[in-house]
């Protein structure tokens, strides 16, 4: 395993990121309050830039690599919003990124994508390893591989999430009990308990994710790393489909987190409506898992004041405006 990194390297991922990423809004003070009985702070990484936190550690690990690294190019994996994280940080930078993605992913993130510049090997995500895929082109072109999550400087760079919402919270005069964070992979997850457990340490962190794929709130329960069923039904949130936690993610959040949570694809569904109809925010399935865990009555946030991650707002608009007419 890798170094695992700790507060002052989420620290040094905002010093890099400052006045690169957004420091996004930390919303207070909406109908969520009423409904739940708590004080719900919703953070907007949906208003990141490419519409998601992904940026922040990519950023974090690209702009690190030498003159050398750079001229060689990076190579990704990732259902779509790692992948615009990395090309938009590659662009920035003026370094060659070819990211693997699945060829079901939505077209909004393939065509986001190859808009900001980067090349795009398809796979299908049944059949074929994007892991080997990715592994084999970084080897052949001697490019530097960027994984989605379990890397140091993804993990800082998505901590500075949780840096900002503790942070943020402070400038409300608010103390936080909850803070529940969309999780996969488990680097956002990973890089936000770093920077809660240090700024925030009263507060509890737990992981939202969708029913069949909840592979960290069993994995936590069990004290060791579980896998999701081969051939579990496909989920709607499309950029939650890892099939394992992260190994060095894992190994961060075991001891740092309070628990986990999982949500139907319904439920889902209830809070992208919610989000669009109540909130005015456009937020893609992914990133709503953890709206909807709150919003399900998965947390008890009665008389607590609970941040909730909006990670995403990549969604297709075809998805939302069904779900719209449909609900």
């Amino acid at each position: 395993m890798t170094r695992i990194p700790d507060f002052d390297d989420v620290r040094a991922a905002a010093r890099r990121l400052e006045g690169h990423a957004r420091r996004t809004p930390l919303l207070a003070d909406t109908p969520l309050d009423g409904l739940t009985g708590g004080r719900v702070l919703l953070k907007l990484e949906t208003l990141q830039h490419t519409g998601s936190f992904k940026f922040r550690g990519a950023w974090n690990r690209l702009v690190q690599l030498n003159e050398t690294e750079r001229a060689a190019g990076v190579v990704a994996f990732s259902s779509g919003n790692h992948a615009q994280g990395v090309a938009e940080a590659a662009r920035r930078l003026g370094i060659h990124a070819t990211i693997v993605m699945p060829s079901d992913a939505p077209r909004i993130k393939l065509q986001n994508t190859r808009n900001m510049g980067a090349a795009i090997v398809e796979y299908d995500r049944v059949r074929e390893s994007r892991e080997q895929i990715a592994a084999k082109l970084a080897n052949e072109r001697g490019a530097t591989l960027v994984p989605s999550y379990d890397d140091p400087d993804i993990i800082a760079g998505q901590g500075t999430t949780g840096l900002e919402i503790a942070e943020q919270a402070a400038e409300h005069g608010l103390t936080l009990d909850d803070v529940v964070v969309c999780c996969s992979g488990g680097g956002l997850t990973a890089g936000i308990a770093i920077a809660i457990a240090q700024l925030a340490p009263q507060a509890g962190v737990w992981t939202a994710e969708p029913a069949a794929y909840d592979d960290h709130r069993r994995s936590l329960a069990a004290g060791r790393r579980q896998r999701n069923e081969p051939g579990a039904p496909q989920s709607i949130c499309d950029a939650l489909l890892a099939p394992i936690p992260g190994e060095l993610t894992f190994a961060i959040n075991q001891p740092l987190l309070r628990g986990g949570l999982a949500v139907s694809d319904d439920e889902v569904r209830q809070a992208i409506v919610f989000a669009a109809r109540t909130l005015k925010l456009v937020v893609e399935p992914g990133g709503a898992v953890a709206l909807a865990a709150v919003l399900a009555g998965k947390l008890d946030v009665r008389g607590r004041t609970v941040a909730v991650t909006l990670s995403g707002g990549n969604i297709e608009d075809a998805l939302l405006t069904e779900l719209l007419k449909t609900s």
